[in-house]
């Protein structure tokens, strides 16, 4: 375990979260990644999940950080690693102090994607000082995420084709050429035919909403906003994304059982209501967002192995220094005949 300073004991030795952590943050979610696809295609949905998970575990271990899971893969009861609380990082031999860190992770988003070797699978992780992520349970979250020309221009009340022709009119576009994302779910027929109606186009994904909403925040991806119904926890990772390159998102709880009001209330989130910007949801001012892709997609490429060594394709966003970093990185087999290709 990490030894006990608190982050402003941290900052006096000189501990700069972004600077000092993005890179170790990186070989958790590249780690993690390489382990899932060793499982690609499999149909072992679980199995990925829980090797990712592990890969992950481990590698933030070695951390210099006293790390805490308030985003994970469940409850303590239900996830044997990575559960909410779960303390991760190492500490120095010498007592050097570390950085308290609130750590969200979802070790493999798209487990169905990585069994069935479809694109879109990745591993995630964004990481604050404590109390810069809000820690959300696991229910649905109302979602809409735009890119940084929409501020202000969507409201989760107001009616679909308000929201469309408001983005439309940010973008310079017309509503017909509009990409919007949504979950292929029985949840969401209505929005569906309502973005049709509106005359919109529509890509359904099964899964990978978090992926999505990063999208939408990047020029160039065809993907203009991400609506719909998905999980809260990932929601989170997303506002994450959204703070750092600028974005805007909307999220509002669902809050649809007697279990869940309870379980907010434990949370300390007082109304259920209460409608979220990206700011809200992660409020941190220092935030690290690390993605590695697991197969194919829109921004990542997914790991490929070859006889030497294996191929990583990740984005790397901090929101303090105002850095987003596409690493594409080669992993060596630690052999004197190695040999590097580029292409």
């Amino acid at each position: 375990m990490a030894t006990e300073v608190t982050t402003k004991a941290a900052k006096r030795f000189g501990v700069n979260i972004e600077s000092d952590l993005a890179l170790e943050f990186l070989r958790v979610v590249e780690n993690a990644a390489i382990a899932s696809a060793h499982t690609m295609g499999q149909g072992e949905r679980k199995f990925s999940d829980h090797v990712a998970t592990e890969a992950m575990r481990q590698t933030m271990d070695t951390v210099p950080m006293k790390g805490t899971i308030v985003i994970g893969e469940g409850e303590r009861d239900e996830a044997p690693m990575l559960y909410i609380g779960e303390r991760v990082g190492a500490e120095f031999p010498d007592g050097t102090a570390v950085p308290e860190i609130d750590i969200a992770v979802d070790p493999l988003e798209g487990t169905n994607l990585c069994a069935t070797g479809s694109p879109g699978a990745i591993t995630v992780l964004a990481a604050s000082e404590r109390g810069g992520l809000l820690n959300a349970p696991d229910c649905y979250m109302e979602k809409i995420v735009v890119g940084p020309s929409c501020h202000g221009a969507v409201d989760l009340d107001a009616p679909v084709a308000d929201n469309l022709k408001n983005i439309a009119q940010r973008l310079g576009r017309d509503v017909d050429d509009l990409v919007v994302i949504v979950l292929d779910r029985p949840r969401h027929e209505k929005l569906i035919d309502d973005i049709r109606r509106a005359g919109a186009r529509i890509k359904l994904i099964g899964d990978g909403d978090l992926s999505a909403g990063i999208a939408a925040a990047v020029i160039g991806t065809g993907v203009h906003a991400v609506m719909g119904s998905g999980g809260a926890p990932e929601g989170v990772l997303t506002a994450a994304a959204m703070r750092c390159l600028n974005g805007y998102m909307l999220g509002r709880l669902v809050i649809d059982k007697p279990a869940l009001e309870q379980r907010i209330a434990k949370m300390g989130i007082k109304d259920k209501r209460k409608i979220y910007t990206a700011d809200e949801l992660a409020p941190g001012k220092q935030l690290i967002f690390a993605a590695t892709g697991v197969t194919d997609g829109a921004l990542m490429r997914g790991v490929r192995f070859f006889g030497e060594g294996v191929r990583t394709s990740s984005l790397i966003l901090t929101r303090a220094t105002g850095k987003v970093r596409f690493i594409d990185a080669i992993h060596l087999e630690k052999n004197k005949d190695v040999k590097i290709r580029f292409s």
